[in-house]
């Protein structure tokens, strides 16, 4: 706890960690469906701390998370950053998971990274998380962490979600698509986006029943997704502190 403190207080007061000093590897699995999925692992820790499993947003892949996950990695958090097969590329990191995807002629809507998100969880369960797992998204990626949340309370501990929505609907989905799977969530819940988006996902956040839940909105214009939290943006670390005050009280 000592050290948790002291890498928190680090980092509220303008300390950068380098992502060259955390190492990942990427690593291989497989989805539901067969299709075989990347993700860039950052171990670090013993298979009892907590573990966090971060999904990008739209049209992006795991490097989404190139600057972050080696930050939650020196807070003391094992992480996984995975390509959905709803992506591109961001950060010059190419998604691997669209890519075979697209081999095999899959679909590669939103909707359709449910399946690969779920594959993620179970294989981070299975093999590295033997504490709680926690899942993080962003866009997309974080209204469907929640729909899992809901969905799996007896594989997730806690949900991070940044910028979600109920995005579906022009793929065949019902209106409260997200929100009729939160009404199940009572583990620890987090949400936040834009300050301007708050009407997306307002109506999914009231329908979350459990007692610790919380969001953050900056005081700022702010950020879509987790980009939020990149060190190149001025309110940055008001992100992360709302971030560190959620993860501190799991």
């Amino acid at each position: 706890m000592k050290r948790y403190l002291l890498i928190v207080g680090l980092c509220l007061f303008g300390f950068r960690y380098s992502a060259s000093l955390a190492q990942s590897e990427t690593i291989r699995f497989k989805s539901i469906d067969g299709i075989e999925m990347a993700a860039d692992l950052y171990f670090s820790h013993p298979k009892t701390a907590p573990f966090i499993v971060l999904f990008h947003q739209a049209n992006w892949s795991r490097g989404e998370y190139a600057e972050i996950a080696p930050r939650l990695n020196s807070m003391g958090y094992n992480c996984m950053a995975v390509d959905l097969r709803s992506g591109n590329s961001i950060n010059d990191v190419s998604n691997i998971t669209k890519q075979n995807a697209l081999k095999a002629m899959k679909a590669t809507r939103y909707v359709d990274a449910l399946p690969d998100m779920m594959a993620a969880v179970d294989y981070a369960k299975k093999n590295y998380a033997h504490g709680k797992l926690i899942v993080w998204g962003s866009s997309y990626s974080a209204a469907l962490a929640l729909k899992l949340s809901g969905d799996h309370q007896e594989k997730i501990d806690a949900v991070l979600a940044f910028s979600p929505g109920e995005y579906f609907t022009s793929q065949g989905k019902p209106r409260n698509f997200i929100s009729s799977s939160a009404v199940n969530i009572t583990q620890p819940a987090f949400i936040t986006s834009a300050r301007d988006e708050k009407s997306n996902w307002w109506g999914i956040y009231v329908a979350i029943p459990s007692g610790k839940k919380s969001y953050f909105l900056p005081q700022t214009t702010g950020n879509h997704g987790s980009r939020a939290l990149w060190s190149k943006y001025p309110d940055a670390d008001d992100y992360w502190k709302a971030v560190n005050d959620f993860l501190g009280s799991i």
